[in-house]
């Protein structure tokens, strides 16, 4: 501390006022600082699986589209907008391959049918037109506007490019951060279900719907050849309303009956006559007439008898699996796990995987390296429509077990791990799915568990939407006072701080605290968990006697209900070598905080997070004392730990070479400092940009080396 009126951000981050206004922390996650491996590539190709065969009836949308992006004109937004199922995305992937084929032009490719996605996607988007490691990662963890940075990127890409933002059935999603905006450097292509102009303001709508009479026939003459003639393709078309993915899932049906080939007119006379695919409105919200489910149900059920037939019924249970989670790509490795045999045997997953993909209900697509399992939305929607309600618990268990699985049990801070977001759609969906409140708070606890891995890895945004909307979906079958609703409400709490939302986060936290504490007690490790959090907002917001007494209370209560050398525990006693003054370090527990790095040492091993961070709280304790050349050495080995870890340019290790450099200007090694700190700043600016408190800050500090340095000395003489 030095006593003067301006604010400045101390070496664990904390920006303190001596006059008592504010107190705001730079974040420190301990995460990695490296490219997301697979991110960028990505987004050059489409996750959509195997294109069609052919593209029918499109020649005049493909025409427009192709002359718009030809001309080189930028600045363009354009929308394929339709039912499910209509081909949208069909259209959308050939023009990419068009023009990434053809044309000197860049295709990027983003699924956007939800935040979590979306925002991964625009941040691989930025990676691939230039963004530097510093400037993914202060977006990633919130510390800057995700779709400034993206859009920067975009405008000055020395290439020009296509952005195709796909599935966008919730165009609200791209206004909360501004996601869609035009740049001369490319156009961009939207899909989605949703037509209002209102949602797409200056952009050129096309309406892209079922296919005229002779291409639907087309279609399946071009998946089932053999199957029947022309005019009989176009009768079992017409019974399919056309749509292009009835039409797709009726011809890989027919192409694959090798024993006992269908004919175009028995599949038909099926369609036609099996009550079973009624089914499709069972237990399912009130359908239209139009409603694609439908025309897709017709097909499916069709299938999954072919299925019994050849002796293959997992192939239905492994369908109706895959229904309980969301149309996103979906790990093989989820699959691979002794929690599927409550549906289907572990051992015949992957045959009944094959006969999904050689019938076109499902598709194997590869993201960010992970090579996953993805069927189309209004497929999966049918399915879980109709299925049996006798079937779900069972379902809705493996689901959970599968998911339960593939989170980390125990999540620990490391570096951005891209994989663990492909989880969120589905632990979302299983929640929007499941029906009873046994399984909702199974499946509420894995998602909450996904959410505290996501933010130990810094990716607070989809921390805070997961815990947050997980815990909507699953109050209306647990109620507000459920613990697992409580808990996760409490992640929400501590995502949104770290996200900069002080006031919000406050009151939040303070409600779940108040009902846990009504309900469970004070030393319940719930309530600990929520006060804990609460502390860290309170010194944030000034209060910092407050936020002392909490954290006291809460090391208190941790040590009584969790034991002393519990990792929780030991991290509360952490924080307070950061928040106490240095005489009351010395006088805390009788002198013994002190000595806490090496308890940790002894409970959790000299690399644990916690003990990782207590040696440089320690350090900072000891600065304070006075004690620099204690502290030079500590600091100095956080720092290289730090960075063996997390790489050079992650917060934390700028936090650590911060104090670090404050040690070696204690010493008299000022030039030393300011080397520190120069690198300190450049990668600040990089990463939050010139302006960001913790960059001025860090401005302030070296400007106070340099200027020591320059002072002259006193001297005695003349």
């Amino acid at each position: 501390m030095t006593g003067g009126t301006d604010g400045h951000a101390e070496d664990q981050g904390r920006v303190y006022q001596a006059r008592g206004d504010q107190h705001i922390s730079e974040h420190h996650h301990y995460g990695g600082d490296r490219p997301e491996h697979g991110g960028p590539d990505s987004v050059r190709r489409p996750a959509v699986g195997r294109p069609p065969v052919a593209l029918r009836d499109r020649s005049e949308v493909m025409e427009r589209l192709r002359a718009s992006v030809e001309t080189e004109r930028g600045g363009q937004v354009y929308v394929l907008y339709g039912m499910g199922g209509s081909g949208k995305t069909a259209v959308a992937c050939a023009l990419f391959e068009e023009v990434t084929g053809e044309q000197d032009r860049v295709g990027l490719w983003v699924n956007a049918s939800d935040r979590a996605s979306l925002r991964a996607g625009m941040l691989a988007v930025a990676a691939d037109r230039g963004a530097g490691d510093g400037e993914l990662l202060a977006a990633r963890n919130g510390l800057r506007p995700a779709a400034d940075l993206v859009w920067t990127c975009l405008d000055r890409s020395a290439e020009p490019w296509l952005l195709v933002l796909d599935n966008t059935d919730e165009p609200e999603i791209l206004r909360d951060g501004d996601w869609l905006r035009t740049s001369p450097r490319g156009t961009v292509l939207v899909t989605t279900r949703r037509a209002a102009a209102r949602w797409w303001p200056g952009a050129e709508l096309q309406y892209i719907g079922v296919l005229p009479r002779e291409d639907a026939a087309l279609v399946l003459r071009d998946l089932a050849p053999h199957s029947g003639t022309t005019e009989q393709a176009a009768r079992v078309a017409d019974r399919l309303g056309r749509l292009p993915l009835a039409l797709t899932l009726a011809g890989g049906f027919l192409s694959h009956q090798v024993i006992d080939p269908w004919t175009m007119d028995a599949y038909g006379d099926q369609l036609d006559g099996d009550e079973r695919v009624q089914l499709i409105d069972r237990g399912a919200d009130v359908l239209s007439e139009a409603d694609p489910r439908h025309l897709v149900g017709l097909t499916w059920q069709l299938t999954l008898d072919a299925f019994e037939a050849r002796g293959l019924p997992e192939a239905a249970a492994l369908l109706r699996l895959l229904a309980r989670f969301a149309a996103e790509p979906l790990p093989l490795a989820l699959l691979n796990h002794e929690g599927i045999g409550g549906v289907l045997p572990r051992a015949r997953t992957e045959t009944a995987l094959r006969a999904l993909l050689d019938q076109s209900l499902s598709e194997l697509v590869d993201v960010v390296g992970t090579r996953c399992a993805q069927s189309h939305g209004v497929l999966l929607d049918s399915v879980c429509a109709a299925t049996p309600a006798e079937l779900t618990p069972a379902l809705d268990a493996a689901a959970v077990r599968l998911l339960d699985a593939a989170v980390p049990g125990t999540p620990d801070a490391g570096p951005h791990e891209p994989r663990l977001r492909l989880l969120v759609p589905h632990a979302l969906a299983l929640l929007r799915r499941v029906g009873e409140p046994s399984a909702a708070a199974d499946a509420l606890a894995v998602a909450t568990r996904l959410s505290v891995a996501l933010h130990r890895t810094g990716d607070y945004p989809s921390a805070w939407e997961t815990s947050r909307t997980a815990a909507d979906l699953a109050q209306r079958l647990l109620g507000a006072d459920h613990r697992t609703v409580l808990a996760a409400r409490s992640r929400a709490g501590r995502a949104l701080f770290r996200l900069g939302g002080f006031v919000e986060a406050e009151s939040l936290l303070r409600d779940v605290r108040t009902a846990q504490e009504g309900l469970f007690g004070a030393d319940d490790p719930d309530t600990l968990d929520t006060s804990y959090g609460l502390q860290l907002v309170l010194a944030n917001l000034g209060r910092r006697e407050e936020s002392v007494a909490l954290l006291r209370a809460t090391v208190a209560g941790r040590r009584s209900a969790l034991g002393p050398g519990h990792p929780l525990t030991l991290r509360a006693r952490a924080s307070l070598l950061e928040m106490l003054p240095a005489a009351d370090v010395v006088s805390e527990e009788g002198g013994a905080l002190l000595t806490l790095p090496s308890e940790c040492d002894r409970f959790l091993g000299p690399d644990h997070t916690v003990t990782l961070g207590a040696r440089h709280n320690h350090a900072w304790a000891l600065y304070l004392l006075g004690r620099f050349a204690e502290a030079d050495r500590e600091i100095r080995q956080v720092a290289e730990a730090y960075v063996r870890r997390f790489g050079p340019g992650y917060p934390i290790v700028l936090a650590a070479r911060q104090l670090l450099s404050r040690t070696r200007a204690a010493l008299g090694h000022t030039d030393e400092a300011i080397e520190l700190m120069v690198e300190v700043v450049a990668r600040r600016e990089r990463g939050l940009g010139p302006e960001h408190p913790f960059t001025v800050a860090g401005r302030r500090l070296l400007d106070e080396y340099r200027s020591r340095r320059l002072r002259p000395s006193r001297s005695s003489g003349g």
